[in-house]
């Protein structure tokens, strides 16, 4: 039970913080995880929250996502108003999932306003959503995202030389923390 409310309490102040940085006045936040800690080998859902637009209140009409290595099976979810692509690569390492090995993996999913009306605009948020399965071992990953404007781009994609820290970084990659699997504290007697 303890390590159930250190779970929930841990991600209360995460989103808190996520939510101080997206919406704080004198700030251009950075995009943030809505979720962001989760546990090695689990399927993930990836909820980003994009709080602005670009320079100027140039408001958002392309959001790409660049998928770390590691991250199995990328589905992004679609957007009413908004046109989905997705770019596969091959992989240096093959996994096997569902009984069929697996050679090339998404890469890089790309949403696009198909209208003026379907963009966002700067003084609203949204997020952007994809799931797939982490990988085994624990540590940092790091999803590269970019937004189009009409005039302007911002690339969040900054990842600190060592570390995990974000600190000076001008537009820092959106960091999901990996956990170590381990007893959830949920065991049946």
């Amino acid at each position: 039970m303890r390590n159930l409310f250190v779970s929930v309490l841990r991600r209360t102040l995460a989103l808190l913080a996520a939510s101080t940085l997206l919406f704080s006045s004198g700030t251009r936040a950075h995009v943030a995880l809505d979720t962001p800690s989760a546990i090695a080998g689990s399927y993930y859902k990836a909820v980003l929250l994009v709080g602005h637009g670009c320079e100027g209140g140039q408001p958002t009409h392309t959001v790409t996502v660049r998928v770390p290595a590691g991250f199995k099976g990328a589905k992004p979810m679609p957007k009413p108003g908004w046109a989905l692509s997705i770019r596969r690569e091959p992989l240096a390492q093959p996994y096997t999932s569902h009984g069929k090995t697996v050679t090339d993996d998404v890469a890089e999913i790309v949403w696009a306003a198909r209208s003026d009306e379907a963009r966002l605009p700067d003084v609203q948020y949204d997020e952007f959503v994809l799931r797939g399965q982490l990988p085994a071992a624990a540590g940092p990953l790091w999803f590269k995202v970019s937004q189009r404007c009409p005039v302007g781009q911002l690339d969040w994609v900054e990842v600190p030389a060592t570390g995990t820290s974000t600190q000076g970084l001008t537009a820092p990659a959106v960091r999901l923390d990996v956990e170590p699997a381990g007893d959830t504290g949920h065991g049946h007697h």
